[in-house]
């Protein structure tokens, strides 16, 4: 993954860090299981977990971003999107079983967002 300088960490709250995560490990999920991947990505993968980390980091809601499914910017290229799309198919229902406690921090996140307007809106 590409280094993270630390003001973009100053500026990434907890949940967003939390986020990023999240996708990063569901994206390790997939690419372990679908690509036969050990320990490093893919290139596709990482591709994609690279692309995922710099729209989060660059969404405009910054710390108060609501969860992808509730969020009314689609931020993600049509491929890109159909990409992160099958690996939260894949690896979503998984991750209970794998990273819980990711799984039910990401879960309460979309029970506590609330669909936001448009920024500049």
């Amino acid at each position: 993954m590409a280094a993270v300088s630390p003001k973009v960490v100053r500026r990434m709250k907890g949940r967003l860090l939390r986020e990023e995560k999240t996708i990063r490990v569901m994206i390790e999920m997939y690419c372990r299981d679908r690509h036969g991947s050990k320990g490093a990505l893919c290139s596709r993968c990482r591709e994609l977990c690279e692309y995922a980390e710099k729209r989060l980091r660059n969404c405009p809601y910054g710390a108060k971003k609501p969860t992808c499914a509730a969020c009314p910017i689609h931020c993600y290229q049509g491929g890109m999107r159909e990409e992160v799309r099958r690996v939260m198919r894949y690896a979503g229902p998984r991750m209970m079983f794998e990273h819980p406690l990711l799984a039910i921090g990401h879960f309460i996140d979309g029970l506590a967002c609330v669909r936001p307007p448009r920024p500049g809106a």
